[in-house]
């Protein structure tokens, strides 16, 4: 982890932490009601510690604090959804 703030990038429609080895990122698009969350990276050094998670955190507070539906694009997200299923209200889960 880090105590660095994630920022968020409303231009260029992401979620950022800045790192001594790079820019950790978790790219969205915003469509109506909805975030879509579609792409995480974090610099291959710090995979593993919980960056990717802040990431998450944060653009689910946002999307929260909003009142929009997160749709969960991207294989990370999924994957911490998953394991933190405090957030089944907001997220917007594909019909089977």
């Amino acid at each position: 982890m880090t105590s660095s703030p994630v920022t968020h990038d409303q231009q260029q429609h992401r979620f950022e932490l800045q790192l001594d080895e790079g820019l950790a990122l978790l790219e969205y698009k915003l469509r109506r009601d909805e975030l879509a969350l579609v792409h995480t990276e974090v610099p291959p050094s710090r995979r593993g510690q919980g960056i990717g998670a802040q990431l998450v955190e944060a653009a689910l507070r946002y999307a929260k604090s909003r009142n929009l539906k997160v749709i969960p694009d991207c294989p990370f997200v999924r994957s911490y959804l998953a394991d933190h299923r405090g957030y089944d209200k907001i997220t917007k889960r594909e019909s089977a």
